[in-house]
């Protein structure tokens, strides 16, 4: 009777650890993804005051956007693609700081959950070809292995 406590108590405090893991897990991705959005947001908003958009664009506004994008030049890709790939650089290495497991797995998923984020973004704005395939191919799934690296956990 006592062996089977002593098991059953094992088999608890194992399954606390399984669930407990699996909820750093989420809270490690969730924490990620609004920390690598923060950067990217930050970085946006202190590019445009940086590289000014050109005259009659309002940056806040899709539409004023599309509508002048045949005046964008190659400095007003610069600061998007550096937000993106930053914010996807941060959102991993955060997400891998915080996570139990599974690191570089969970870093990547950053990553892909960025990815999808910039291929939304590319429908709702279109942006020249070069910069969709720059921006998808470099400031995503690269990143996010390389944040995850930084940390050394991973």
């Amino acid at each position: 009777m006592k062996l089977e406590a002593e098991i059953s108590a094992l088999q608890i405090s194992q399954a606390r650890k399984i669930v407990n893991s699996k909820i750093r897990n989420v809270l490690a991705v969730i924490v990620g993804v609004i920390a690598g959005s923060a950067v990217n947001m930050a970085l946006v908003v202190a590019g445009s005051k940086i590289i000014p958009p050109p005259d009659g664009v309002d940056v806040t506004n899709v539409e004023s956007i599309k509508d002048h994008m045949h005046l964008f030049e190659f400095r007003h890709f610069v600061v998007p693609f550096a937000a993106h790939a930053a914010g996807t650089l941060v959102g991993a290495f955060v997400a891998v700081l915080i996570t139990a497991s599974h690191k570089l797995k969970l870093g990547l998923l950053i990553g892909v959950l960025f990815l999808i984020f910039g291929t939304i973004n590319v429908f709702m704005l279109p942006s020249p070809a070069w910069f969709v395939v720059v921006d998808l191919i470099g400031a995503y799934i690269p990143m996010a292995w390389i944040g995850a690296k930084l940390t050394g956990k991973a």
